[in-house]
């Protein structure tokens, strides 16, 4: 069995973690220093990071209404601080503006980066930002429930 208490927990440290070592690390520097490779497993629907064979941080996102849902970053502990998560997101946001969809961000880790590198604000979703999104980016005329109600209706 689960234990959603737990897993929230976890998470909730892991967002702590990744927030504070984009707080130590320089705004304009978007890659780590490690040579990763991210793909996109569009079946589990996550962005990969790996170095050499292992998976070493990933980004889940979800397709909903022709837009992309960012949902999780996680970077395995022994790679934490050494930008690997900043190089990820910056790597996933860089296709997803290739394909031309906006985002709504649900990760917090996402919601920073892209307040502290607004080139990538366009991306997001005017109407459905996402409860990640930095406080600036509002909802257009859509209140915070009717946006959760809509996503996850679009999710079921």
């Amino acid at each position: 069995m689960i234990n959603l208490e737990a897993e929230a927990a976890t998470r909730e440290e892991n967002n702590a973690a990744l927030i504070a070592a984009l707080d130590q690390t320089g705004l304009s520097e978007v890659e780590s220093s490690w040579e990763l490779d991210v793909i996109n497993d569009t079946e589990h629907g996550r962005w990969v990071a790996t170095l050499g064979a292992d998976a070493i941080a990933e980004l889940t996102y979800r397709f909903v209404g022709g837009r992309v849902v960012l949902l999780k970053t996680w970077v395995e502990p022994a790679y934490r601080g050494k930008r690997v998560a900043t190089e990820l997101v910056a790597r996933v946001l860089d296709a997803i503006r290739e394909s031309g969809k906006k985002i709504t961000i649900i990760c917090p880790f996402v919601g920073e980066f892209i307040d502290r590198n607004p080139e990538y604000a366009d991306l997001i979703d005017k109407v459905r930002p996402g409860s990640g999104a930095h406080p600036k980016h509002e909802p257009a005329e859509v209140g915070h429930d009717e946006e959760l109600t809509a996503f996850q209706r679009d999710l079921a």
